[in-house]
C-alpha cells in the first residue's frame, strides 16, 4: 500500500519569498545590504582618524555615545577616495553585536526582491567586488550586488570571519 502526501502550504512557497535590501552606491555600482543588518543611515559625519589603522578604516565616529568604526568602501574596493570620507553617507551595520559604519557615495531605497531571482556571483565580476559579494540580482537598471558585511570587515582585519 502506497501513501501519497500532499503539501498545500502557501507560506512555504519559495516563489513568493522575498529578500529586503537597503541599496547604496559606491563608484557607480549599486549594492544591497539585508535590511535586518542595517541599524542606521547617517548624513556625512565628523570622523576621527585612528593611528596605524589599515587604509580602509577611515576612523571612528560617535553614534549616540557609541564608538563606531567607519570603513571607507571606496578604499576597500581600490577606488579613488580623496576627500571621500568627509562627504560620504554612513550606513551603520551590526556584525557580531558590534556596530560598523560603511561609508558610501549614496544611499538609495529599500528593495524587496524575489529570493528565487538571486544568482551566484559571476566569475567575470571585478575581483574586488567578487570578494565582498554573496550574490547578485539582475535589475532593469543593472546589477545589484548583495554585499557580505562579514567579508568586507574580515578582509581588513576588523573582524574574524567564521
Amino acid at each position: 500500500m502506497t501513501m501519497e502526501v500532499q503539501m498545500n502550504d502557501p507560506v512555504g512557497n519559495t516563489e513568493s519569498a522575498t529578500d529586503d535590501y537597503v541599496t547604496m552606491t559606491v563608484g557607480g555600482q549599486t549594492f544591497g545590504v539585508p535590511v535586518l543588518n542595517v541599524r542606521d543611515v547617517l548624513s556625512p559625519q565628523c570622523i576621527t582618524r585612528i593611528p596605524l589603522a589599515p587604509a580602509e578604516i577611515a576612523g571612528s565616529l560617535n553614534l549616540r555615545g557609541r564608538i563606531v568604526t567607519a570603513i571607507d568602501m571606496r578604499r576597500r574596493l581600490n577606488l579613488p577616495s580623496d576627500g571621500f570620507a568627509e562627504r560620504a553617507m554612513a550606513v551603520v551595520v551590526e556584525h557580531d553585536d558590534e556596530p560598523f559604519s560603511l561609508l558610501v557615495d549614496e544611499v538609495g531605497e529599500v528593495l524587496s526582491l524575489p529570493a528565487h531571482r538571486r544568482e551566484a556571483v559571476p566569475a567575470t565580476l571585478d575581483a574586488q567586488w567578487r570578494e565582498v559579494s554573496q550574490g547578485i540580482y539582475r535589475l532593469d537598471e543593472g546589477l545589484l550586488l548583495v554585499l557580505s558585511v562579514a567579508s568586507v570587515l574580515g578582509a581588513i582585519g576588523a573582524v574574524t570571519v567564521h
